[in-house]
């Protein structure tokens, strides 16, 4: 049996995150499991025994997990450079909003014991592959986990585009850009340009005009089936494709961005089965004070009207929409229970 290992990325940019990478190397290293690090963040980090690898998707193969300590930044990093190894990530945040990150800073210990006893679920999130040309010709190939945005290169001119859906023409806009992006992607630069919250687990593309002048400039939710082609027409100033705000490519006036649903999809490992409403709740601050939660419903159903005495207090207090005891239709325990769920997602 071969020997168990796991790969360590880390902002080496940050103290706190290097400070946590030596805290995960000697953790892993005591459970016997060996540690891999990158070439480019060896020295940075330090630690003895580890196995320094090459910065390419080789330093992935045959790994268990990647734990990639730093923010959303860095792991989109991890991802461009282990996708095609199928190596789940697992995320600790260490920088702002940290909406891939699975685990918090203060977590990080609780993380790396989840990973030593393979307590973790692997979930897999839909990705984009991006093709620009231009008269038939491929000027670049990409891809994204997050967004493909087509932006104006020049500050003080607008963008002329048109978008089309499955080989149609849909409108053409004169716009700071447009972003195309995926459900995980929703919650980034699409979100910012007005784009609705889409669920990972809902298979779909996005297409957001930036700043449209247009009254058909509304955020787009397309199958994941569909083909989205956005054009740079002639004359107009030129363009820069970012992918995921990491790879870019100029795109000359006349350029065309084609983007389809992704071949290999980005594995992330997952300590806990938290629904994404908690996380959008936890990571926006979202308001939820006054929630009391579903009434539990009786393990054997309310006997009807009918068949129930009118003065009966309770059955006849819920049944007729009385506030029960505690104040809460259906009930004190009910109520306990919401008020409990309820402070949980607070």
């Amino acid at each position: 049996m071969s020997k168990r290992s796991v790969l360590v990325v880390a902002h080496t940019g940050r103290p706190e995150a290097i400070r946590s990478a030596e805290l995960v190397i000697e953790r892993l290293s005591e459970a016997g499991i060996g540690v891999r690090v990158l070439d480019e963040e060896a020295a940075a980090i330090g630690g003895t025994g580890v196995d320094v690898m090459p910065s390419t998707a080789a330093a992935a193969d045959d790994a268990e997990v990647v734990m990639v300590l730093g923010g959303d930044g860095t792991l989109l990093r991890a991802a461009d450079l282990t996708r095609t190894t199928g190596t789940p990530l697992l995320g600790v945040n260490l920088g702002h909003v940290g909406f891939l990150a699975e685990a918090e800073r203060e977590d990080l210990a609780a993380t790396v014991e989840g990973v030593v006893a393979r307590r973790y679920d692997v979930e897999e999130r839909m990705t984009i592959d991006v093709t620009a040309r231009r008269n038939g010709t491929i000027l670049g190939t990409t891809w994204a986990l997050n967004e493909a945005s087509i932006e104006k290169g020049e500050r003080e001119r607008m963008l002329e585009v048109v978008a089309e859906i499955d080989g149609r023409p849909l409108s053409n806009w004169g716009c700071d850009g447009v972003v195309c992006a995926t459900p995980t992607g929703s919650t980034a630069y699409a979100f910012s340009a007005g784009g609705p919250v889409v669920w990972p687990e809902v298979e779909a593309m996005l297409v957001v005009p930036i700043s449209a002048h247009s009254l058909f400039a509304r955020p787009l939710v397309v199958s994941p089936r569909s083909s989205v082609a956005v054009e740079v027409l002639p004359g107009t100033p030129r363009a820069v494709l970012w992918c995921d705000g990491r790879r870019t490519l100029d795109l000359p006036p006349g350029a065309r961005v084609e983007v389809r649903r992704g071949v290999e999809p980005v594995r992330l490992a997952r300590l806990r089965l938290t629904p994404f409403t908690d996380r959008l709740v936890t990571k926006f601050g979202l308001p939820v004070t006054g929630w009391r939660g579903r009434v539990r419903q009786p393990a054997h159903p309310s006997p009807s009207l009918e068949d129930s005495q009118v003065g009966d207090g309770a059955a006849a207090g819920g049944a007729a929409g009385r506030p029960a005891p505690g104040g809460a239709a259906g009930g004190g325990p009910a109520a306990q229970d919401g008020g409990a769920a309820g402070g949980e997602r607070g």
